[in-house]
C-alpha cells in the first residue's frame, strides 16, 4: 500500500498547473478563473476542470463555482518549491554551463520536476546561494520564503527617472535576445529621456547608451529606484 505522501505526490502536469495558478493568483492573493487557467495552459476548459478535481483532492487548491480557484497554503508551498528549482537550474545553466539567458527557460522547465531535495540543496550551495536568477526573478529559499522588491515597468516611469533594471517580465527568447542587444539586462543603469505620444515608444539611456524601445518592450523591463 502506498503511503499518504506517495499518494499525494504531484505529477509533472499537476506541478505545471499549480505553478501557473500561483503566478496567475499573484502569489495566492486572488482567485483564478478557469478560463484564465485554460488560456495560460493553452488547453480546453474540460481539461482544466479535470485537473481542478485532481488538485482539489490533493488539497493544494480549493474551487468554488463562479468564483474560481484559490491556492492553499500547502499548494503555495509546493508551487514555490517548483519555482525554486526552476530558477536555480536557470542560474546553473547560465553561470556554470555558459547558456545564454534566452536559452534556459525550456530546459529548466524539464529540470524543475526532478524530485530530489538533496540535489537542489547541493545545487544551491554550489551556486553560492543566489538570491535572483539570470532574469532578475527572486529565488525562493529552502523554506519557500521569497523576498520581493517593489518593481515598476518602464512604461509607467516619468521622464527623468533614474534607476536600475531589476528583472524582465517575459521570458520570450526573442525579447531576451533584443534586450541583450541593447544591453538592458538586470543590473544595468537606466534613465528615461522621453516618451512619444503617438505610439508610446520611449527613449532611454541604458548604461549611458541611448536607445529607443517600443511600448511592448517598455512594459516588460522592470526597474527599481
Amino acid at each position: 500500500m502506498k503511503s499518504f505522501h506517495e499518494r499525494d505526490m504531484l505529477s509533472l502536469t499537476e506541478e505545471n498547473y499549480l505553478k501557473a495558478i500561483y503566478h496567475l493568483s499573484d502569489g495566492g492573493s486572488k482567485a483564478v478563473l478557469t478560463n484564465e487557467l485554460a488560456e495560460a495552459m493553452n488547453t480546453k476548459a474540460a481539461s482544466v476542470t479535470d485537473m481542478i478535481k485532481k488538485l482539489s483532492a490533493k488539497e493544494v487548491i480549493t474551487y468554488e463555482k463562479y468564483y474560481g480557484v484559490n491556492i492553499t497554503a500547502q499548494g503555495k508551498s509546493e508551487a514555490l518549491m517548483v519555482i525554486r528549482k526552476h530558477r536555480l537550474w536557470e542560474t546553473f545553466l547560465v553561470d556554470k554551463l555558459g547558456f545564454a539567458w534566452d536559452e534556459v527557460h525550456d530546459v529548466a522547465e524539464q529540470l524543475e520536476h526532478i524530485n530530489s531535495p538533496r540535489l537542489i540543496e547541493k545545487l544551491d550551495e554550489f551556486l553560492g546561494y543566489p538570491k535572483v536568477d539570470p532574469h532578475g526573478d527572486p529565488i525562493p529559499d529552502h523554506k519557500g520564503k521569497i523576498k520581493t522588491v517593489p518593481q515598476v515597468p518602464v512604461d509607467q516611469l516619468a521622464i527623468g527617472f533614474q534607476g536600475k533594471i531589476a528583472a524582465v517580465k517575459d521570458s520570450d527568447s526573442n525579447l531576451l535576445k533584443y534586450l541583450d542587444k541593447i544591453g538592458a539586462r538586470p543590473g544595468a543603469k537606466i534613465k528615461v529621456l522621453g516618451k512619444e505620444e503617438y505610439d508610446e515608444s520611449m527613449e532611454i539611456l541604458v548604461d549611458d547608451h541611448r536607445v529607443f524601445i517600443s511600448k511592448v518592450v517598455s512594459q516588460n523591463i522592470l526597474v527599481v529606484g
